[in-house]
């Protein structure tokens, strides 16, 4: 059983544009909390925040002690740079893992990527590649970081479901209302399959 929960990350776990409790992690708290009043959820993402700043909020989660954390960042450290530094976003997010799993005993930790091959509306053929390459290569970061320190990453590059009518707003880069509702049972399967969230008490529905 989860009693606490805290999210973690950029705008899209934030919400932007989305109004409180049809964001995805709202909708996966409620889930959780299963009618118990008692039940405690934060959400500490920030829209436009990088890595740089979504480490700010490592220490906030730390002194809570959740019993399970979701993290979700790297995509901003692309798109707000024309030379993203990969290699800093790495030193960082290791670091978060470390804190994370070190500082907050039996936590329950799940990470996850960002989909790929995104077409923002007035978009130029370089920038859409270098936004493609970068984001890419957060990934590959993520996935292989999360395995060196024995976290669950939920893949969703490349995953049938990323392309779905419906799941993003107009500008092509947020999720919609609809987008955030199929994130909340995307992550409450993870959660299951990885830490035992009980099938039966699902409700979230897409």
């Amino acid at each position: 059983m989860v009693n606490s929960y805290i999210a973690l990350g950029d705008s899209f776990t934030a919400g932007n544009g989305i109004e409180p409790g049809r964001r995805w992690p709202d909708l996966l708290a409620t889930e959780l909390a299963a009618g118990r009043e008692d039940f405690e959820y934060v959400n500490m993402a920030r829209d436009g925040a990088d890595s740089r700043q979504v480490l700010t909020t490592i220490q906030l989660a730390i002194d809570r002690r959740p019993d399970l954390v979701t993290l979700a960042c790297g995509a901003n450290d692309v798109l707000l740079s024309t030379r993203p530094d990969i290699a800093a976003f790495e030193g960082r997010f290791d670091y978060m893992l470390m804190r994370l799993r070190d500082e907050i005993p039996g936590v329950r930790l799940l990470v996850s990527t960002y989909p790929d091959g995104w077409e923002m509306p007035g978009l130029g053929p370089r920038t859409a590649q270098r936004i493609d390459r970068g984001i890419r290569a957060v990934n590959r970061a993520i996935i292989e970081l999360a395995f060196a320190h024995g976290v669950p990453c939920m893949d969703v590059t490349s995953h049938p479901g990323v392309k779905q009518p419906g799941n993003l707003d107009a500008d092509g880069l947020h999720p919609s209302p609809l987008g955030h509702q199929r994130a909340a049972v995307e992550y409450a399967k993870a959660i299951d399959q990885h830490f035992g969230l009980r099938k039966d008490q699902r409700r979230i529905t897409a």
